[in-house]
This record gives structure tokens, sequence and C-alpha cells, in this order.
């Protein structure tokens, strides 16, 4: 039986439907949180009847007698052990055992962490799927990412646009507790507003940036093939204080992307295969089209060879003047 992806799981505890015991495997632990939370929320076990803890913290031996008592004054006990991929051989067989014929009553949830070590171990997958689930949550990709983050918003209310989600997502990452943080600043932002629709203004005030340092302006520059623009951008945000290095990182992100689409475009791929290939979110096919109006493939080499020999320089502090650097770069893709 395959693992029940997070909204399927979702489903299940929303129609009340609790299972004996509980595998969350992946790397995303603020959303196996969300899910332990959700599990209880069912239960409603007393503090009585409630034990969480890591795993290899835990005395195993009590921990499994307390899984085969049955709750004292409740219906249901509920027990939390995290980070089981710590576990040494002794511990880990005896959970093996419990896991084989699990207690009705007690709801056992274990989170496993490593993503790799996860895929080896078939027989711990298998015994809790025959007598349990198995939920995966994997770190979200971009367009997940977005979706998560829209479904947040609307949550508290608010709308907002592709762009606005976009320019959220990137500027905080994939952290979703910082990323949560963010949503509930906006909230707050955006309280007395009739009209909750969220902008890419807010974002970037919100975060600290003005709408002039939209710190993703470079790169959209650059994708437009807006040579004078990104120049200009690249004075000022040397200017403004900003490291070599940085700059050279918000130049190098685009010009890599570009390459890719350019190299798959010019293979003959089809459109939605290269959305695919080169990690683009689906409203962004417009740099599919666009990909004809991109440097040749012999720019980007020498493109890239100056970005490999810039960062080169710039870490070890033997660069000449930054400006002419990373000017030279852009002048050298577009010339």
């Amino acid at each position: 039986m395959p693992k029940l992806t997070a909204e399927k799981l979702q489903a299940q505890l929303a129609a009340q439907k609790v299972s004996p015991v509980y595998l969350l495997t992946g790397e995303d632990t603020y959303r196996k949180q969300e899910i332990i939370q959700k599990i209880r929320g069912v239960l409603q076990p007393d503090d009585f009847n409630f034990f969480t803890s890591p795993a290899d913290k835990a005395d195993l031996g009590e921990v499994l007698a307390l899984a085969n008592t049955a709750p004292v004054f409740s219906t249901a006990r509920m027990i939390v052990l995290t980070g089981i991929e710590k576990l040494r051989k002794e511990p880990k067989a005896a959970l093996m055992r419990y896991l084989t014929d699990p207690l009705p009553t007690t709801t056992l949830v274990l989170t496993h962490n490593d993503a790799k070590k996860i895929k080896t171990d078939r027989a711990l997958t298998d015994v809790c799927t025959a007598n349990g689930q198995v939920a995966e949550f994997a770190e979200l990709k971009q367009a997940e990412l977005n979706l998560w983050a829209q479904n947040k918003l609307k949550a508290r209310g608010l709308t907002a646009d592709f762009e606005a989600v976009n320019l959220l997502c990137q500027s905080v990452g994939t952290e979703l507790a910082a990323l949560e943080n963010e949503i509930e600043k906006l909230a707050l932002y955006a309280w007395d507003r009739t009209d909750k629709k969220i902008t890419q203004e807010d974002v970037l005030a919100c975060i600290g940036f003005s709408k002039e340092e939209n710190p993703f302006e470079l790169a959209n520059a650059i994708l437009s093939c807006n040579k004078t623009k990104a120049l200009k951008l690249v004075t000022k945000l040397l200017d403004d204080g900003e490291e070599p290095v940085a700059v050279l990182s918000k130049m190098t992100f685009p010009i890599l992307k570009m390459a890719r689409i350019k190299r798959l475009s010019e293979g003959g791929v089809p459109s939605g295969d290269i959305i695919r290939a080169a990690g683009l979110f689906p409203w962004e096919g417009r740099l599919v089209s666009a990909a004809r109006s991109f440097p040749n493939q012999k720019q980007f080499l020498t493109t890239l060879n100056r970005l490999i020999e810039a960062d080169a320089a710039f870490k070890s502090g033997t660069g000449s003047d930054p400006q002419i650097t990373l000017k030279g770069i852009l002048l050298t893709l577009f010339r």
C-alpha cells in the first residue's frame, strides 16, 4: 500500500478517522507537527494519557508498556516518538514487536526525519502500513510551496495574486515556520483594509524592503534581457552597500536559468517539458517563448566562465573593482 499524501491524511482526520499507528516520514518537520496537533485534536487525550519524547531520549521499555496500557478515564491514549531514525538496534527491535500488534486504544505517532535512511528501512514502513498509516512530508517544491502559502493567506481572509505569493515564497524560502510568521505579519499589516488583497508592495514592506529595493528586480531585468536596467541596478546595489559576492549571486541564478531554457529550447524540447525540466513556475512560460531572444550558447559559456572567475576573486579578495567586474559580466552576456 503506497504512502499517504499529507492531503489525504488531513482528509481522514477531518472525517475523525484515526489509526493506532502513524509513521510520518520526510524532512518537513513543520507539517509533521501540524498533523500531530490535528491527531491530538481528534483524540483529545488529557495530560495523563498523552506522552511525547525524542525516541533516543526515551526509555522504550517504559514507553511501550505505556502503549500497551488502556487509557485512564479516557477513550484514547496518544504517544509521540520523534526522530526514530536515531534508535539503536535493540530498542528498535522492541518497537517493531509492538507495531506488529498495536493496542487499538493507543495511537502511536512516529516521526522519521532521514529521507535517505527510510528508503532502506522496508520492514518499518511495511509493518506501519499493515497496522496503521504511513505519510510522507517531503520538503515542498516551488509550486507546492506557493499553493501552501496561498492557502495560509486564504485561511486568514487574505487574497494575493501569483506574483505576490511568488515574491513572498522566494524571499522567505522553504522554511515553513518562517513563512507562516511572514503571513501572520501580512495579516496584521492588512487587518484594517476592506480589500484584503495582498500586493507585491505589501510583501516587500513586511519583509523589510521598499518597492525600490525589490530583491528580485535585478534577476527580473536579466531575464527580460534589459541590459540598461540591469547595469543601473548593479550600480545601485553596490552603492547601497550590498556585498559584491551577494550581487554576483543575484546575477548567477537568472543567468543559469536562461542558459537551461535556451539549451532545452534549441534541443527541440516541447514547451511544457521545458517548464518542468528548468524548474519554472507555470506562469513563467513566457520565458520559454522568449528564449529565441536570449544570448547564444557561446555567450552563455563565456559568461559562466566569468561568473566562476569573479566568485573566486571576490571570495579570495584578489579581484579588481567589483563594479567593473560585475558590469563586465553583463556586457559579456548581452554583447
